[in-house]
């Protein structure tokens, strides 16, 4: 049995969101063919992802020079707790699906906060002598990736840098990243819509058994 962390990254409703129609067939035939897996899912629209923010460095700082955890400002506590929890939870999964939309050539703001909390020195990667070494070797990971016009392919020059961080990320850390599944085009040709997400949901079941 393994353990799937599903990451959605939309504030959009799943009925919604182009690329979580996908990942949502996807999950389904997912669940048929791997019924003794466990899953577990996570929106971070509406987790309480810590920012890393003034407050939170100060106390890894007081941390650090010997101060007691107990002694911080209670909302700093919980802030900290929350990022060790969400940290051990992805730490714990053997597999991830990443489910996020292109926002302005990037990713949405709270998928980077959610970030922040797996990618941790001395828990998900290490310095050594001859560079970072991520500590999660073995583990997979599928990204579904919604953008209203294409990228991936064609003759657009624009450079975005949604899908590739997030595999860069998670190279980063050790994990393996299968081919993404990409749902896009929509806008631009509003008229092959069922068209796209089938082929997109064809897609992402091709990766079933990679994963």
């Amino acid at each position: 049995m393994a353990k799937l962390l599903f990451i959605k990254a939309s504030p959009l409703p799943d009925d919604v969101s182009r690329s979580m129609v996908v990942a949502t067939a996807f999950l389904e035939k997912y669940k048929q063919e791997n019924p003794n897996d466990e899953i577990e899912r996570i929106d971070v629209y509406t987790e309480d992802i810590p920012f890393i923010d003034g407050a939170f460095l100060a106390a890894g700082n007081a941390l650090r020079e010997g101060k007691a955890f107990a002694d911080l400002d209670s909302e700093v506590q919980a802030q900290l707790t929350k990022f060790e929890a969400l940290t051990k939870q992805f730490m714990d999964a053997d597999k991830y699906v990443i489910v996020s939309p292109l926002w302005n050539l990037g990713i949405p703001p709270m998928l980077k906060a959610y970030f922040d909390t797996v990618v941790v020195a001395g828990k998900t990667f290490r310095y050594t002598e001859t560079g970072p070494e991520g500590l999660l070797k073995g583990k997979k990971a599928l990204q579904i990736h919604g953008s209203g016009g294409v990228y991936s392919t064609g003759d657009s020059d624009l450079e975005t840098h949604g899908e590739p961080y997030i595999n860069t990320i998670m190279n980063f850390i050790g994990v393996e990243t299968l081919p993404t599944v990409f749902v896009e085009g929509v806008d631009y040709d509003p008229t092959r819509k069922d068209e796209i997400l089938n082929a997109a949901i064809e897609d992402s079941i091709r990766r079933i058994t990679m994963l």
